[in-house]
């Protein structure tokens, strides 16, 4: 199961090496939450493509792709599943009323699988 994953993340396109990161292209963040599932770290890195964030960098003019970084909080006993913290990040984002433009920030926190589901128990 484990090459499934990697063959799907690895078909996207090629990895990128920016800020001194690895980072693999996807169009949304399941290829990369699912690599760090499988990391030996427990961490991922990837750049958002596709018309989504085209068209967010487009609206706030930022001077960066969209980033992502995932990294393993807490491991379950359940094989495959964990806690996860995904980032999503952009330089040179301008928000409304904002005077130069800064870093924009989002984390959320999951409970996740390589099945996709969140764990049975967070044991």
């Amino acid at each position: 199961m484990k090459l499934v994953y990697a063959a799907a993340l690895a078909t996207f396109a090629s990895p990128v090496l920016a800020d001194d990161v690895l980072r693999t292209r996807v169009p949304d963040a399941r290829p990369v939450m699912l690599a760090a599932l499988q990391a030996t770290d427990g961490q991922a890195h990837g750049i958002l493509t596709g018309e989504m964030a085209d068209a967010i960098t487009k609206r706030f003019g930022a001077t960066s792709p969209i980033y992502i970084d995932v990294a393993t909080e807490k491991r379950y006993a359940q094989a495959g599943c964990s806690r996860l913290k995904v980032t999503f990040w952009q330089d040179g984002v301008r928000l409304p009323g904002a005077t130069t433009p800064r870093r924009q920030t989002m984390d959320f926190g999951i409970d996740y699988c390589l099945d996709g589901r969140p764990p049975q128990s967070l044991k």
